[in-house]
Protein backbone atom coordinates (compact mmCIF):
# COMPACT_ATOMS: atom_id res chain seq x y z
CA UNK A 1 0.00 0.00 0.00
CA UNK A 2 1.27 3.45 -0.92
CA UNK A 3 0.14 6.32 1.29
CA UNK A 4 -0.45 9.62 -0.48
CA UNK A 5 -1.04 12.93 1.30
CA UNK A 6 -2.37 15.96 -0.55
CA UNK A 7 -1.39 18.83 1.74
CA UNK A 8 -3.56 21.90 2.36
CA UNK A 9 -1.46 25.01 3.09
CA UNK A 10 -2.86 27.98 5.00
CA UNK A 11 -3.38 30.35 2.04
CA UNK A 12 -5.52 30.98 -1.02
CA UNK A 13 -5.56 27.71 -2.93
CA UNK A 14 -6.49 26.23 -6.27
CA UNK A 15 -9.37 23.86 -5.52
CA UNK A 16 -9.01 22.14 -8.88
CA UNK A 17 -5.48 20.95 -8.15
CA UNK A 18 -6.62 19.39 -4.86
CA UNK A 19 -9.84 17.86 -6.15
CA UNK A 20 -8.28 16.88 -9.49
CA UNK A 21 -5.34 15.09 -7.87
CA UNK A 22 -7.65 13.24 -5.50
CA UNK A 23 -10.08 12.22 -8.25
CA UNK A 24 -7.44 10.99 -10.71
CA UNK A 25 -5.51 8.99 -8.11
CA UNK A 26 -8.62 7.36 -6.61
CA UNK A 27 -10.00 6.60 -10.09
CA UNK A 28 -6.70 4.96 -11.06
CA UNK A 29 -6.84 2.87 -7.88
CA UNK A 30 -10.43 1.81 -8.65
CA UNK A 31 -9.37 0.77 -12.15
CA UNK A 32 -6.44 -1.17 -10.70
CA UNK A 33 -8.77 -3.15 -8.43
CA UNK A 34 -11.35 -3.78 -11.14
CA UNK A 35 -8.74 -5.56 -13.30
CA UNK A 36 -8.03 -7.94 -10.45
CA UNK A 37 -5.37 -6.29 -8.29
CA UNK A 38 -5.33 -5.30 -4.64
CA UNK A 39 -5.80 -1.65 -3.72
CA UNK A 40 -2.48 0.17 -4.08
CA UNK A 41 -3.31 3.66 -2.77
CA UNK A 42 -4.60 5.32 0.37
CA UNK A 43 -5.14 8.98 -0.50
CA UNK A 44 -5.63 11.58 2.23
CA UNK A 45 -6.11 15.35 2.21
CA UNK A 46 -4.44 16.87 5.28
CA UNK A 47 -3.13 20.09 6.75
CA UNK A 48 -2.50 22.06 9.92
CA UNK A 49 -5.67 24.05 9.20
CA UNK A 50 -9.05 22.49 10.02
CA UNK A 51 -10.84 24.36 7.25
CA UNK A 52 -9.77 26.18 4.11
CA UNK A 53 -12.15 28.46 2.24
CA UNK A 54 -11.46 28.64 -1.49
CA UNK A 55 -12.62 30.90 -4.32
CA UNK A 56 -14.09 33.59 -2.09
CA UNK A 57 -15.68 31.06 0.25
CA UNK A 58 -17.79 29.33 -2.38
CA UNK A 59 -15.88 26.10 -1.70
CA UNK A 60 -14.48 24.73 1.52
CA UNK A 61 -11.92 22.00 2.15
CA UNK A 62 -11.89 20.16 5.50
CA UNK A 63 -8.49 18.46 5.69
CA UNK A 64 -7.64 15.88 8.31
CA UNK A 65 -5.07 16.80 10.97
CA UNK A 66 -1.65 16.42 9.36
CA UNK A 67 -0.10 15.95 12.80
CA UNK A 68 -1.69 12.50 12.94
CA UNK A 69 0.20 11.39 9.83
CA UNK A 70 3.53 10.00 10.96
CA UNK A 71 4.65 8.80 7.55
CA UNK A 72 3.59 9.19 3.94
CA UNK A 73 5.07 7.72 0.76
CA UNK A 74 4.09 10.56 -1.55
CA UNK A 75 2.97 14.06 -0.65
CA UNK A 76 1.45 16.48 -3.12
CA UNK A 77 1.57 20.27 -2.80
CA UNK A 78 -1.27 22.05 -4.66
CA UNK A 79 -0.88 25.34 -6.50
CA UNK A 80 -1.24 28.49 -4.42
CA UNK A 81 -2.34 32.08 -5.07
CA UNK A 82 -1.61 35.48 -3.56
CA UNK A 83 1.60 36.83 -2.07
CA UNK A 84 4.09 33.96 -2.28
CA UNK A 85 6.51 35.39 0.30
CA UNK A 86 3.73 35.86 2.87
CA UNK A 87 2.39 32.38 2.16
CA UNK A 88 5.82 30.84 2.76
CA UNK A 89 6.16 32.73 6.04
CA UNK A 90 2.67 31.70 7.13
CA UNK A 91 3.32 27.99 6.52
CA UNK A 92 6.57 27.41 8.42
CA UNK A 93 5.18 24.35 10.19
CA UNK A 94 3.98 22.71 7.00
CA UNK A 95 7.26 23.46 5.21
CA UNK A 96 9.20 21.80 8.05
CA UNK A 97 6.83 18.81 7.92
CA UNK A 98 7.35 18.43 4.17
CA UNK A 99 11.14 18.52 4.56
CA UNK A 100 10.98 16.00 7.39
CA UNK A 101 8.84 13.60 5.34
CA UNK A 102 11.34 13.73 2.48
CA UNK A 103 14.14 12.85 4.90
CA UNK A 104 12.04 9.88 6.01
CA UNK A 105 11.82 8.62 2.44
CA UNK A 106 8.71 10.28 1.03
CA UNK A 107 8.55 11.53 -2.54
CA UNK A 108 7.20 15.02 -3.18
CA UNK A 109 5.21 16.44 -6.07
CA UNK A 110 4.42 20.14 -6.39
CA UNK A 111 1.85 21.59 -8.75
CA UNK A 112 2.42 24.91 -10.49
CA UNK A 113 3.10 27.65 -7.89
CA UNK A 114 3.18 25.03 -5.13
CA UNK A 115 6.89 25.01 -6.06
CA UNK A 116 7.30 28.10 -3.84
CA UNK A 117 6.46 26.03 -0.75
CA UNK A 118 8.61 23.14 -1.94
CA UNK A 119 11.58 25.43 -2.58
CA UNK A 120 11.20 26.91 0.92
CA UNK A 121 12.18 23.51 2.35
CA UNK A 122 15.63 23.87 0.74
CA UNK A 123 15.16 20.59 -1.11
CA UNK A 124 15.36 22.25 -4.52
CA UNK A 125 18.73 23.94 -3.91
CA UNK A 126 20.97 23.14 -6.86
CA UNK A 127 18.16 21.22 -8.57
CA UNK A 128 15.79 21.96 -11.44
CA UNK A 129 12.07 22.55 -11.14
CA UNK A 130 9.13 23.80 -13.15
CA UNK A 131 6.42 26.28 -12.17
CA UNK A 132 3.93 28.55 -13.89
CA UNK A 133 5.65 30.69 -16.54
CA UNK A 134 3.97 33.77 -15.03
CA UNK A 135 5.63 33.17 -11.63
CA UNK A 136 9.18 32.52 -12.85
CA UNK A 137 10.51 36.04 -12.23
CA UNK A 138 9.27 36.05 -8.61
CA UNK A 139 10.52 32.50 -8.09
CA UNK A 140 14.01 33.43 -9.27
CA UNK A 141 13.99 36.42 -6.94
CA UNK A 142 13.09 34.27 -3.93
CA UNK A 143 15.12 31.18 -4.84
CA UNK A 144 18.14 32.17 -6.96
CA UNK A 145 19.89 28.82 -6.42
CA UNK A 146 17.11 26.79 -8.03
CA UNK A 147 17.22 26.30 -11.78
CA UNK A 148 13.93 26.80 -13.64
CA UNK A 149 13.04 24.50 -16.53
CA UNK A 150 10.97 27.17 -18.26
CA UNK A 151 9.59 25.04 -21.08
CA UNK A 152 9.01 21.75 -19.27
CA UNK A 153 5.63 20.51 -18.08
CA UNK A 154 7.22 18.02 -15.65
CA UNK A 155 10.56 17.62 -13.89
CA UNK A 156 11.62 14.45 -12.07
CA UNK A 157 14.73 14.55 -9.89
CA UNK A 158 15.62 12.44 -6.84
CA UNK A 159 12.03 11.68 -5.86
CA UNK A 160 10.90 15.28 -6.35
CA UNK A 161 8.40 16.05 -9.11
CA UNK A 162 7.25 19.49 -10.25
CA UNK A 163 5.04 20.72 -13.05
CA UNK A 164 4.31 23.90 -14.99
CA UNK A 165 1.28 26.14 -14.76
CA UNK A 166 -2.48 25.92 -14.71
CA UNK A 167 -4.09 22.63 -15.64
CA UNK A 168 -0.79 21.00 -16.57
CA UNK A 169 -1.05 19.41 -13.10
CA UNK A 170 -3.25 16.88 -14.90
CA UNK A 171 -0.20 15.73 -16.86
CA UNK A 172 1.75 15.42 -13.63
CA UNK A 173 -0.99 13.23 -12.19
CA UNK A 174 -0.89 10.94 -15.24
CA UNK A 175 2.89 10.78 -14.86
CA UNK A 176 2.51 9.73 -11.21
CA UNK A 177 -0.22 7.22 -12.07
CA UNK A 178 2.12 5.53 -14.53
CA UNK A 179 4.89 5.37 -11.91
CA UNK A 180 2.59 4.03 -9.18
CA UNK A 181 0.58 1.62 -11.33
CA UNK A 182 1.57 1.15 -14.98
CA UNK A 183 1.23 2.64 -18.46
CA UNK A 184 -2.18 1.05 -19.01
CA UNK A 185 -3.57 2.77 -15.91
CA UNK A 186 -2.21 6.12 -17.09
CA UNK A 187 -3.73 5.62 -20.55
CA UNK A 188 -7.05 4.68 -18.95
CA UNK A 189 -7.07 7.90 -16.89
CA UNK A 190 -5.99 9.87 -19.95
CA UNK A 191 -9.05 8.59 -21.81
CA UNK A 192 -11.51 8.93 -18.94
CA UNK A 193 -10.46 12.49 -18.06
CA UNK A 194 -9.59 13.38 -21.69
CA UNK A 195 -6.06 14.57 -20.93
CA UNK A 196 -3.38 14.65 -23.63
CA UNK A 197 -0.90 12.16 -22.18
CA UNK A 198 1.97 13.21 -24.48
CA UNK A 199 2.03 16.93 -23.59
CA UNK A 200 5.58 17.76 -22.45
CA UNK A 201 6.07 21.53 -22.85
CA UNK A 202 4.38 24.74 -21.72
CA UNK A 203 6.34 26.92 -24.16
CA UNK A 204 3.42 27.52 -26.51
CA UNK A 205 1.35 28.93 -23.64
CA UNK A 206 3.98 31.36 -22.39
CA UNK A 207 3.39 35.11 -22.73
CA UNK A 208 6.70 36.95 -22.65
CA UNK A 209 6.62 39.73 -20.08
CA UNK A 210 9.01 42.62 -20.57
CA UNK A 211 11.18 42.77 -17.45
CA UNK A 212 11.43 46.45 -16.51
CA UNK A 213 11.43 46.52 -12.70
CA UNK A 214 15.15 45.89 -12.28
CA UNK A 215 16.25 49.51 -11.74
CA UNK A 216 19.11 49.57 -14.27
CA UNK A 217 18.43 52.68 -16.37
CA UNK A 218 20.98 51.77 -19.05
CA UNK A 219 19.35 48.40 -19.64
CA UNK A 220 15.89 49.96 -19.59
CA UNK A 221 16.98 52.26 -22.41
CA UNK A 222 18.42 49.28 -24.31
CA UNK A 223 15.15 47.39 -23.89
CA UNK A 224 13.14 50.34 -25.20
CA UNK A 225 15.41 50.56 -28.22
CA UNK A 226 15.00 46.83 -28.95
CA UNK A 227 11.20 46.96 -28.58
CA UNK A 228 10.91 50.00 -30.83
CA UNK A 229 13.14 48.52 -33.54
CA UNK A 230 12.15 44.87 -33.79
CA UNK A 231 12.08 45.08 -37.59
CA UNK A 232 15.66 46.39 -37.76
CA UNK A 233 19.00 44.61 -37.70
CA UNK A 234 20.40 45.58 -34.30
CA UNK A 235 24.12 45.68 -33.55
CA UNK A 236 24.59 45.24 -29.83
CA UNK A 237 28.18 46.43 -30.19
CA UNK A 238 26.88 49.79 -31.49
CA UNK A 239 24.04 49.90 -28.97
CA UNK A 240 26.45 49.38 -26.07
CA UNK A 241 28.67 52.15 -27.48
CA UNK A 242 25.70 54.52 -27.75
CA UNK A 243 24.88 53.80 -24.11
CA UNK A 244 28.53 54.49 -23.12
CA UNK A 245 29.27 51.01 -21.73
CA UNK A 246 31.61 48.28 -22.92
CA UNK A 247 30.04 45.34 -24.73
CA UNK A 248 31.15 42.97 -21.99
CA UNK A 249 29.66 45.14 -19.25
CA UNK A 250 26.51 45.62 -21.30
CA UNK A 251 25.99 41.86 -21.70
CA UNK A 252 26.65 41.21 -18.01
CA UNK A 253 24.21 43.90 -16.86
CA UNK A 254 21.59 42.80 -19.38
CA UNK A 255 21.60 39.22 -18.15
CA UNK A 256 21.51 40.34 -14.52
CA UNK A 257 18.57 42.68 -15.17
CA UNK A 258 16.41 40.53 -17.45
CA UNK A 259 17.56 36.93 -17.11
CA UNK A 260 18.25 36.88 -20.87
CA UNK A 261 21.24 37.71 -23.02
CA UNK A 262 20.61 40.66 -25.39
CA UNK A 263 20.25 38.24 -28.33
CA UNK A 264 17.79 36.03 -26.42
CA UNK A 265 15.80 39.09 -25.37
CA UNK A 266 15.62 40.35 -28.94
CA UNK A 267 14.44 36.93 -30.12
CA UNK A 268 11.78 36.75 -27.40
CA UNK A 269 10.47 40.23 -28.25
CA UNK A 270 10.34 39.38 -31.96
CA UNK A 271 8.61 36.05 -31.34
CA UNK A 272 6.05 37.62 -28.98
CA UNK A 273 5.19 40.23 -31.62
CA UNK A 274 4.94 37.48 -34.25
CA UNK A 275 2.67 35.39 -32.01
CA UNK A 276 0.21 38.27 -31.63
CA UNK A 277 0.02 38.74 -35.40
CA UNK A 278 -0.31 35.00 -36.03
CA UNK A 279 -3.19 34.85 -33.53
CA UNK A 280 -5.06 37.52 -35.51
CA UNK A 281 -4.76 35.32 -38.61
CA UNK A 282 -4.84 38.18 -41.11
CA UNK A 283 -1.25 38.04 -42.40
CA UNK A 284 0.79 35.23 -43.86
CA UNK A 285 3.74 33.77 -41.98
CA UNK A 286 6.05 35.35 -44.58
CA UNK A 287 4.57 38.84 -44.00
CA UNK A 288 4.87 38.52 -40.24
CA UNK A 289 8.43 37.23 -40.56
CA UNK A 290 9.35 40.42 -42.42
CA UNK A 291 7.44 42.62 -39.96
CA UNK A 292 9.58 41.36 -37.07
CA UNK A 293 12.84 41.78 -38.94
CA UNK A 294 13.67 38.31 -40.27
CA UNK A 295 14.82 37.90 -43.86
CA UNK A 296 15.76 34.22 -43.52
CA UNK A 297 12.71 31.94 -43.37
CA UNK A 298 14.71 29.05 -41.90
CA UNK A 299 16.18 31.21 -39.11
CA UNK A 300 12.74 32.60 -38.22
CA UNK A 301 11.17 29.14 -38.05
CA UNK A 302 14.03 27.79 -35.92
CA UNK A 303 13.88 30.65 -33.39
CA UNK A 304 10.08 30.57 -33.25
CA UNK A 305 10.03 26.83 -32.59
CA UNK A 306 12.81 27.11 -30.02
CA UNK A 307 10.77 29.66 -28.04
CA UNK A 308 7.24 28.25 -28.47
CA UNK A 309 7.71 24.57 -29.27
CA UNK A 310 5.65 25.00 -32.44
CA UNK A 311 6.38 26.10 -35.99
CA UNK A 312 4.90 29.51 -36.98
CA UNK A 313 2.34 27.80 -39.23
CA UNK A 314 1.33 25.28 -36.56
CA UNK A 315 0.98 28.13 -34.05
CA UNK A 316 -1.19 30.11 -36.48
CA UNK A 317 -3.41 27.09 -37.21
CA UNK A 318 -3.84 26.42 -33.49
CA UNK A 319 -4.46 29.93 -32.17
CA UNK A 320 -5.63 32.21 -34.98
CA UNK A 321 -9.18 33.47 -35.13
CA UNK A 322 -11.28 31.56 -37.65
CA UNK A 323 -13.80 33.55 -39.64
CA UNK A 324 -16.93 31.44 -40.01
CA UNK A 325 -18.75 31.68 -43.30
CA UNK A 326 -22.15 33.38 -42.94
Amino acid sequence: MKYVTIVVPDCELNLNSIAGAYEILTRANDYWQKIGNRSRLDVRIAGFVSESKINGGYFTVHPTDIGQIKKTDLLIIPSIFGDYAKTVKKNDGLIDWIGDQYKRGAEIASMCSGAFLLAATGLLEGKTCSTHWNAIEKFREMYPNVKIAEDKIITDENGIYTNGGGYSFLNLMLYLVEKIFDRAAAVFCSKVFQIDIERTTQSQFTIFHIQKGHGDDVINRAQMYIEENIDAKISFEKLASQLAVSRRNFDRRFVKATGNTPVEYLQRVKVEAAKKELEKGRKSVFEIMNDVGYADDKAFREVFKKVTGLSPLDYKNKYSKVELAS
